[in-house]
């Protein structure tokens, strides 16, 4: 059986696959971002799920697309992770980048494909290959236009005394906006950009009210800049998204494509379903 998974830094969705191509099972698990987690809570989060600890032994091929596996040491710790798992099985890591790309693109057919969840991260497909012209150095730095970069401005305009008075008295009823919780959650537990994503929520819950428009433009505006704009030919080729962000904010988002005379293609919640079909078409 193969085992197909997409994992951000939220979620992890799960689809076990037989050799006739059919669906045996579907779960979801927390994120397994290798680059925030250590190999104890990623074992403990697969583990601790019923249909893939009964099926660990079963499993001949687990393809695993993963937030945080763009560069080799995270790569390896949660491979050596799963190959003690699944016991029985090949392994094969790939970024998420390659997830969207396979949900999205046509073969032989240039795209730009851009992923705008939990974090952000924009590629080249040329038909063939993947291309990425700007090394991800995470949540503190990059991210623009993702969950955790909304979370983190409207948390410094709430405590900066920078938000509308109303907007400011429904975020503090909508969150325990303790500050020493905070820090305790952002430096010394696990997952602190999926935490900050939390707050991405209040965004999309209040996107029509104008500071919400004013932040939603400035982190779309600043993802098109920093990552879509390297490419020479991003307004000649379709620009796909894959992600929470993008697909709850996507009228925002094409309106600010728009503005920049770009052309949207298509916006996906998540990958996993194009991902299956690229799988059971290409073996």
């Amino acid at each position: 059986m193969n085992l197909i998974v997409d994992s951000g830094s939220t979620k992890t969705d799960w689809i076990c696959i037989d050799s006739k191509k059919n669906k045996i099972f579907e779960t979801q698990t927390l994120g397994l971002n290798p680059q925030v987690l250590d190999a104890n809570i990623i074992n403990e989060r697969v583990i601790n799920n019923y249909e893939l600890y009964q099926n660990r032994k079963k499993i001949t091929c687990l393809y695993f697309y993963g937030a945080g596996c763009g560069t080799e040491s995270p790569k390896r710790l949660i491979e050596k992770v799963f190959k003690s798992i699944f016991i029985n099985s090949k392994i094969i890591i790939r970024e998420d980048t390659y997830a969207a790309v396979y949900a999205t693109s046509v073969p032989d057919k240039k795209s730009i494909v851009s992923i705008i969840g939990t974090g952000s991260n924009c590629s080249y497909f040329d038909g063939k290959n993947i291309l990425q012209k700007v090394t991800s150095l995470g949540f503190i730095l990059m991210d623009d236009a993702s969950g955790n970069y909304f979370g983190k401005q409207l948390i410094r305009d709430y405590f900066f005394g920078k938000m509308p008075e109303p907007i400011s008295i429904k975020f503090n009823n909508f969150f325990d906006l303790d500050a020493g919780d905070i820090k305790d959650k952002l430096y010394k537990k696990p997952n602190p950009n999926t935490y900050l994503a939390k707050f991405a929520r209040f965004l999309i819950d209040n996107k029509n009210e104008d500071y919400s428009k004013r932040l939603i433009d400035k982190g779309f505006n600043l993802f098109i800049e920093n990552q879509i704009k390297q490419f020479h030919d991003c307004k000649e080729v379709p620009l796909h998204f894959v992600g929470s962000i993008c697909f709850y904010l996507k009228d925002e988002l094409i309106e600010c494509l728009n503005k920049n005379k770009l052309k949207c293609g298509k916006v996906l919640r998540r990958p996993i379903d194009g991902l299956v079909s690229y799988h059971m078409n290409s073996n």
